[in-house]
């Protein structure tokens, strides 16, 4: 089984058979380095609970770390409460598994350009984009989103000119070709 940026890595062990759980982190580093300046970039989790995720990708393009401290008073509302980090006159980049409703993202967003963001782009691996994630998006002070295409893009997704897609084919290709040929998967995320 392969599988790309569990929500929770735990869930690898509830499989009895070879299971490598991939991240979206090169493809998306990569993008970054060609889109973004390092000296004017933060990386920011959008929760205390993507810190790990958000920090490995702050490491590999050396940038500084923010964390976003929110409460989630019921299922599909976020309240952010306060941003741990200097994010003024900074290119904020939100790193999140997983989008379902934009909610953590458009309130991050907003309380981030309050806080004096230059810019603030979202890179996430799952875009489930429910509704109302478009209109919440369009709305938003979120300059872009950028998800990968382990979920297709429905049509309004595709029409959003806030969000773009990148593709994890090549990821997910060399990991089979690796397997296959009895190689270090783990060493891509090195």
């Amino acid at each position: 089984v392969v599988t790309v940026d569990l929500h929770a890595g735990q869930i690898q062990g509830f499989f009895d058979i070879p299971t490598d759980n991939l991240f979206a982190a090169p493809v998306f580093i990569d993008d970054i380095k060609n889109k973004f300046i390092n000296t004017e970039t933060i990386i920011v989790s959008p929760d205390v609970g993507g810190v790990v995720r958000a920090r490995a990708i702050a490491k590999r393009l050396d940038c500084d770390l923010a964390i976003i401290d929110k409460r989630r008073e019921k299922a599909s509302v976020s309240e952010v409460m306060n941003i741990i980090g200097e994010v003024k006159n900074k290119n904020c980049i939100l790193i999140d598994d997983i989008c379902d409703t934009a909610g953590t993202l458009t309130n991050a967003s907003s309380a981030l350009k309050k806080q004096g963001a230059k810019s603030v782009h979202a890179y996430i691996t799952h875009g489930v984009l429910s509704n109302p994630a478009i209109e919440r998006v369009e709305k938003s002070p979120i300059d872009k989103i950028v998800i990968t295409d382990s979920i297709v893009a429905r049509d309004d997704v595709k029409k959003c000119k806030k969000i773009v897609q990148l593709s994890i084919a090549h990821l997910i290709g060399e990991a089979i070709g690796r397997i296959t040929d009895n190689r270090s998967v783990s060493s891509l995320f090195a």
